[in-house]
């Protein structure tokens, strides 16, 4: 008798793990936010995504439409504009009456120096990594709370729990460091709720903004697979699988938690 293929199995077992769910996932147009749009959708999730390119969402949309899930985008939205948020937050709840997910993985970040590191860099840091999120948990909280057995996602990283010697990032590192505390107060906040609140911490993860920068050949951090214990660079494929995992029932005695999917990296020291 042939023995079942179980990862098969598996995979077609898990489908529609997100069936029926309206999920908020900002920061869509590319990278780890188009993978998570595309993963939440191929679970059966309702996608309402937003970025601030509307060519990069617009593509993001047709990928997902073309793998026959469901989306809507809101384009170009820009996550540190209040109003803009809340009005983006009342569409939503016209249309949906409540969201099941957030997924805040919107954020752009600059690095340098504390010794050259302006006050203008410093505020535009927490802008871009941390009022990106305040924003979208404050003004979809009540739908959170209304669909009730809700979860949030945020996007931490390995900067928000450990220094670096080969990159200058004290406020990217204050940010991170920030959304990981953050997730702990959410979640004691939204138990009452039966809102859970988790984070994924990315380590160095392969996106057309690393590229560009921490992954570039001029840059000391281009050798860092050789320190990270499984020895490569993440794909945004594999950060959206854990997100997926945290916002699904799949996890539905985890909250607070703060999942690290870097290699290994923070778990070992170098060398």
């Amino acid at each position: 008798m042939s023995q079942p293929n179980t990862s098969t199995d598996v995979r077609r077992e898990l489908r529609g793990r997100l069936a029926g769910k309206r999920a908020v996932i900002t920061g869509i147009a590319g990278g780890q936010g188009r993978a998570a749009a595309l993963a939440f959708a191929a679970e059966g999730a309702t996608v309402i995504g937003c970025d601030l390119s509307p060519e990069g969402a617009a593509q993001t949309a047709a990928a997902v439409e073309a793998a026959g899930g469901r989306i809507e985008i809101a384009a170009p939205l820009d996550l540190i504009d209040e109003r803009a948020v809340a009005g983006w937050a009342a569409h939503v709840q016209r249309e949906y009456g409540a969201i099941d997910i957030l997924y805040a993985n919107a954020a752009a970040t600059r690095f340098g120096p504390v010794g050259s590191l302006e006050y203008s860099a410093w505020r535009w840091n927490f802008e871009h990594e941390v009022d990106v999120v305040f924003l979208p948990i404050r003004y979809f909280w009540d739908q959170l709370v209304a669909a009730g057995r809700a979860s949030i996602v945020l996007v931490g990283s390995t900067a928000g729990v450990s220094g670096s010697v080969t990159n200058s990032r004290l406020a990217h590192t204050a940010t991170k460091g920030a959304i990981v505390a953050m997730t702990k107060q959410l979640a004691a906040e939204g138990a009452p709720h039966g809102i859970r609140v988790n984070a994924v911490s990315p380590g160095m993860i392969r996106t057309p903004a690393t590229e560009g920068d921490l992954l570039a050949a001029d840059h000391p951090m281009h050798s860092i697979a050789t320190s990270i214990p499984l020895q490569r660079i993440g794909a945004p494929e594999e950060v959206a699988a854990c997100a997926l995992f945290l916002a699904s029932d799949e996890a539905s005695y985890v909250t607070g938690a703060n999942l690290m999917v870097d290699g290994g990296w923070s778990a070992v020291l170098p060398g």
